[in-house]
């Protein structure tokens, strides 16, 4: 492992370029801490555009042989990875619970799932096969091929620091590009302690790097003529603004934006299940994470049962350091975003939405300056309401009555955004409108969450992403790679 400590035991985060370590030379600087406790943590310096420059020039060096290698040998080194992963999760997962403040479990289970889509990527020689047809015509026999195209860029957020870079990394080389991930500058460790294991499973130079930084990393990776394609999880309004860049710089753009997920509970439902699994989807990750199903559209006949149930439910969350096996909710990324998702539950209290369970007042024993917040529960939440329209990011849950589930369907697809929806039925018929009517790319029915494995795409509509090849699966392949078609034809044959 490379030592990266300051003399105060901190750590200095550095990029990863060409194969070795290198401290980032631009200006601007950001202190990193623990969201639990707000120890420091260590210091990030941001990446100049000679930095950036670096890192796209040594990844097309080393393109031009990574392209041509056997695709065996290139997912030698994803074996090696998988299995130095799997090694190391629960270091990485205690990482990740003081880089990001999340709970244990949940640092284990996103680092489980980062792993999956490792697995599926060494399947790429399977994956990247095409068709081909003999006597397509008059002695000539047809077949397509995909082909690498060069340097590509992720750009990642702070909520799944370990996960969603291999939703990219690990299909972009395999394939037979360089990749280069820019973390975000919130909680880059995580990240740094991945590149250190994917040093060690033995990628060439140039083949993966890591530079790190803010929105000036960004712009250079997409502004720059030497990277082909970017990658982009985030907001929804610097999703939109990073599609239109990258495109108009002529790159191949896969922007994932926010979210507005609903939940519909119809009255055939085992409602006490679907209170567990709903109080679980919106306040895992202390709801910082685009699958939170935060708003619940209840039919009428169950409403207030329901509502009784979700509010215990939510009631017995334990909130608190998430390196502690009991705690259910950890702490918020930073102290501004906690006053972020307070400002929110204040507008929902302003426009008349009836508090249930107010979180606001959490208080943590030994813990009296970290990013807490309970969960907050609305009930009445209407649909013009701020809380019901825009996306929170925190651990508040919003509950409104329907007349039936054509109501909450419609309700549901007015919205802006179209990530992901669950629904909590007995009614086989309930559940087939839902799939068919649902304009939503995750669908779930009976599950909290509509997480989908590695080997099926990751899908948003809407404004929920822009672009129209999505993370994970085969839909990596085509992103990272292009047909060519081969027809050929032997007169003397």
């Amino acid at each position: 492992m490379v030592d990266l400590r300051e003399p105060d035991g901190t750590e200095a985060v550095e990029n990863y370029v060409d194969g070795a370590w290198q401290t980032p030379t631009g200006d601007d600087e950001q202190a990193l801490s623990n969201p639990a406790t707000t120890e420091p943590l260590g210091s990030v310096t941001f990446s100049s555009e000679s930095d950036i420059d670096e890192a796209v020039r040594a990844g097309n060096e080393a393109f031009e042989e990574w392209s041509q290698a056997p695709v065996e040998e290139r997912i030698q080194p994803l074996f090696r990875l998988k299995t130095l992963l799997e090694e190391h999760q629960d270091e990485l997962a205690e990482l990740l619970v003081q880089d990001h403040g999340k709970t244990l479990a949940e640092a284990r289970g996103e680092l489980r799932r980062g792993i999956e889509n490792v697995e599926v990527a060494c399947g790429i020689p399977s994956m990247m096969q095409s068709g081909s047809l003999l006597n397509a015509a008059p002695e000539i026999d047809e077949s397509a091929v995909r082909k690498p195209l060069g340097v590509f860029a992720a750009i990642t957020p702070f909520n799944f620091p370990g996960m969603i870079p291999l939703w990219f990394l690990p299909y972009a080389v395999a394939t037979g590009n360089s990749f280069i991930l820019k973390p975000s500058e919130q909680n880059p460790l995580v990240a740094t302690r991945l590149f250190e294991l994917i040093d060690e499973a033995g990628f060439p130079d140039g083949v993966v790097q890591l530079v790190n930084g803010g929105v000036d990393t960004v712009n250079g990776l997409i502004d720059h003529e030497g990277v082909e394609g970017i990658s982009f999880v985030g907001s929804t309004p610097v999703a939109k603004l990073i599609y239109e860049r990258a495109a108009a710089n002529g790159k191949r753009v896969q922007a994932q934006g926010g979210a507005k997920n609903h939940i519909i509970v119809t009255e055939t439902a085992d409602l006490e299940f679907a209170a567990e699994k709903t109080v679980s989807s919106a306040c895992a990750c202390a709801g910082e994470r685009c699958l939170a199903n935060d708003i619940v559209l209840v039919e009428d006949g169950v409403y207030e049962e329901f509502t009784d149930l979700v509010v215990e439910e939510t009631a017995s969350q334990v909130v608190g350091n998430g390196l502690n096996e009991e705690t259910d909710i950890g702490a918020l990324i930073s102290e501004e975003h906690e006053q972020r998702v307070r400002d929110y539950i204040d507008t929902g209290v302003e426009e008349g939405a009836t508090v249930l369970l107010d979180g606001r007042d959490a208080e943590i024993d030994g813990h009296e300056d970290g990013n807490f917040l309970a969960p907050t529960v609305f009930g009445d939440v209407s649909e013009e309401m701020t809380i019901s329209q825009e996306e929170i990011f925190g651990p508040v849950l919003g509950l409104a009555s329907v007349d039936s589930v054509d109501d909450a369907i419609e309700r549901m697809n007015r919205s802006r955004f179209g990530n992901a929806a669950s629904l909590f039925t007995g009614s086989g018929a309930d559940a087939r409108k839902f799939r068919h009517e649902g304009e939503i790319g995750n669908l779930g029915v009976n599950v909290g969450t509509s997480a989908p494995m590695a080997f099926f795409h990751f899908g948003g509509w809407k404004d929920s992403f822009f672009g129209d090849l999505h993370a994970q699966g085969e839909d990596m392949i085509h992103f990272y790679t292009d047909k060519a078609v081969y027809i050929e034809r032997w007169p003397d044959a």
